[in-house]
């Protein structure tokens, strides 16, 4: 059993940055790739970032490639996503998710432990 817990969320300016994390309790969490979903208000669930195991692999999706960082460390248990030049576009609930599925990181529904979303706002 994993719970996660998501902060670093609040309201940012078009260009500005913002660092999110996500802290993990439990048992077990260097056995699970993380990711970061964004849920805009009437849009579905939507990935962003990916990193395995142990950080070696790391995928975003093409909307936020350089500009978004995943990074996690496993002594301290927390993943973190650092987003930079942030866009209207970027705003949303953003979510963690933990999945041992590390071949399908990018499909939500492999996911099998969810944090409970922390907000993003984008002002232009």
């Amino acid at each position: 059993q994993v719970q996660l817990v998501e902060s670093g969320g609040g309201l940012v300016q078009a260009g500005g940055s913002l660092r999110l994390s996500c802290a993990a309790s439990g048992s077990g969490f260097s056995r699970y790739a993380m990711g970061w979903f964004r849920q805009a208000p009437g849009k579905e669930r939507e990935f962003v970032a990916a990193i395995g195991r142990s950080g070696e692999n790391r995928y975003n999706v093409d909307s936020v490639k350089g500009r978004f960082t995943i990074s996690r460390d496993n002594a301290k248990n927390i993943v973190s996503l650092q987003m930079t030049s942030l866009k209207p576009e970027d705003t949303g609930v953003y979510y963690c998710g933990a999945t041992l599925d590390y071949l399908r990181m990018g499909e939500p529904r492999t996911y099998n432990y969810w944090g409970q979303g922390t907000q993003v706002t984008v002002s232009s």
